[in-house]
């Protein structure tokens, strides 16, 4: 199979089950309100495009804003964890129970605590996000090989320039890995947090979008807010993976 053939099968497969879904619903004469069709959920996009395309605003700007957090936290305490074995005892733990925590039981304090929409829900994102990025740097800064550690010392390296000349560039793959895994847990952590604290204003983001179409039972409102989010993680994913692939083969190249 050649690689044109492997990228379209995806989008074939997807004109299948689409095609199969409008003819059923269209067979059988289901309503929309029970079970929309593909059409009945475009229809309602175009009809709220302005303000499902609010809420995707909204919703993604808390999304790359937790990825970005998560970056700077995890990598942070990855190099941590690597500097020193004690640091890295201390950390671990509480890292796996942060992540291990489920959100909704944990995003009402958060708001309590923080009272402010908008950053409860970027800290509630970061908590889901951070962790992959942690582990897989972490993991990747540990498999740095011996012998490049003990030739960087034998020439005199200092902590800094092993750090940064050599770990942190082996590391780069298990990094790259995690960050596109993070980018679409931090879509999932904002989504969560918004059903849970959203409530108005610039937290009014899809979730939200979402849990008011339901309360209105406009059914194909709430799976236009839901095929937003499923194109919006792909999205992501695909474009993660694409730095990956660039950043990797520019590393491969020097």
């Amino acid at each position: 199979m050649n690689k044109t053939t492997a990228r379209l099968a995806p989008f074939a497969l997807g004109l299948i089950v689409l095609g199969l879904w409008q003819g059923g619903l269209w067979i059988t004469q289901t309503p929309s309100y029970i079970f929309p069709s593909p059409v009945d959920i475009v229809k309602a996009y175009i009809d709220d495009y302005k303000v499902l395309d609010a809420g995707l605003i909204s919703t993604l700007t808390v999304t790359f804003t937790a990825l970005a957090a998560a970056t700077v936290i995890g990598v942070a305490l990855a190099i941590a964890m690597a500097a020193s074995p004690l640091l890295r005892a201390a950390i671990h733990p509480w890292a796996v129970i942060i992540q291990v925590t489920p959100l909704v039981s944990v995003a009402p304090i958060i708001y309590v605590l923080i009272n402010q929409p908008f950053i409860t829900l970027v800290t509630c994102a970061t908590i889901v996000a951070f962790f992959t990025i942690l582990s897989n740097t972490a993991a990747g800064l540990a498999a740095t090989p011996p012998e490049l550690l003990d030739l960087f010392r034998l020439h005199g390296a200092t902590k800094w320039q092993t750090l940064t000349q050599l770990s942190l560039p082996y590391a780069l793959p298990n990094f790259l890995t995690g960050l596109r895994i993070a980018g679409t847990l931090a879509l999932i952590g904002a989504v969560v947090a918004e059903f849970v604290v959203g409530s108005g204003g610039f937290a009014s983001g899809l979730a939200w979008q979402l849990i008011e179409a339901s309360y209105r039972m406009i059914i194909p409102r709430m799976y236009a807010a839901l095929m937003l989010l499923g194109i919006s993680g792909i999205i992501i994913y695909a474009a993660l993976g694409l730095l990956e692939k660039l950043l990797l083969a520019k590393r491969n190249r020097a």
